[in-house]
């Protein structure tokens, strides 16, 4: 625990070094410590790297206080949930969501008036609203591999022509491939 707390900190005064880039991945963190909000209270972030740990969410605070991100990486988690506030990150461009445990896709993302990719590919995700999708005005990337999409939403993003959505092919089922006899 010690020398968990040892490397967040390092990581956390690293950070003002390296223009506002904070790397916290493979720390094995459960939460986000409120050390790291206090080590970065003058330290203007930009981008933020929670990937590689054990989060299966991240405080409101956390976009309160570091809201002008333009890059925020929470792959390779535990994460299903996020706190409604992410919608107050006005800069958050590119968000990571990869590798995680989502089944739906938080409206929260669509609201953010700047995100240009979100990656949710290798989640859970069965159902998207793909009206959410096309209405999201900055939106340019969507990455949805490796989730078990329902026909209709496949097919839905697959239609989609205003934003590069990345899909897995679709198999059919055993009991589709019946029907075609």
């Amino acid at each position: 625990m010690a020398r968990q707390a040892a490397l967040v900190a390092s990581r956390c005064l690293e950070c003002g070094e390296n223009g506002g880039h904070l790397d916290l991945s493979e720390c094995q963190l459960c939460q986000v410590p409120d050390a790291v909000f206090h080590l970065m209270r003058n330290t203007p972030l930009t981008t933020c790297n929670l990937s590689g740990n054990l989060l299966s969410k991240i405080p409101p605070k956390f976009a309160l206080k570091f809201c002008l991100i333009t890059e925020l990486n929470l792959s390779h988690n535990k994460m299903s949930k996020l706190p409604e506030e992410l919608g107050d990150c006005i800069e958050l461009q590119r968000l990571d969501l990869s590798h995680n445990s989502f089944v739906n896709l938080p409206n929260v993302v669509f609201r953010l008036p700047k995100v240009k990719a979100i990656f949710v590919n290798n989640n859970y995700i069965m159902d998207l609203e793909v009206e959410e999708v096309q209405k999201a005005k900055t939106l340019e990337e969507l990455d949805v591999r490796e989730n078990p999409l329902t026909i209709k939403s496949h097919d839905g993003l697959g239609k989609i022509t205003n934003v590069r959505v990345t899909l897995t092919p679709r198999e059919l089922e055993e009991w589709e491939e019946d029907l075609d006899v």
